[in-house]
């Protein structure tokens, strides 16, 4: 009896798991919350309250002091940096003038490296608060 409320609390909680997988609210930050999704096992997104020359050189400071900027193309928005031997792709795109879409996304050798993204995602966002 108590090895199949066992085995069915286990099947409920694994359930449960998988399907509250999905977008997470990032909660980061010394002074509050910096509202980022991930919105893939490799990319987080969020918005800023700045315009797009602000985060752009705000990415391109913090991606060249955590590693070395590959590629930029600012007509497109996206910069390609070469961080801790992983490929790391900023996209920013203006949602209008004062808001930024920032998308960062993080592999090495293919494989996701979320916590590379969030890292860089979170110190972008950060800079502004200096």
């Amino acid at each position: 009896m108590i090895l199949r409320q066992r085995t069915f609390a286990f099947i409920l909680a694994a359930l449960l798991a998988i399907s509250a997988s999905g977008c997470v609210m990032l909660a980061v930050g010394a002074a509050g919350v910096v509202g980022g999704y991930v919105i893939s096992p490799d990319t987080v997104e969020g918005s800023i309250a700045r315009s797009l020359d602000e985060t752009w050189t705000s990415a391109k400071e913090i991606t060249g002091i955590m590693g070395r900027v590959a590629e930029e193309n600012t007509a497109q928005g996206v910069l390609v940096a070469e961080i801790a031997a992983a490929r790391v792709t900023v996209t920013l795109i203006a949602i209008n003038p004062t808001t930024t879409k920032i998308s960062v996304k993080a592999r090495k050798a293919f494989m996701p490296k979320i916590d590379l993204a969030q890292d860089v995602y979170i110190k972008i966002v950060n800079s502004f608060e200096r």
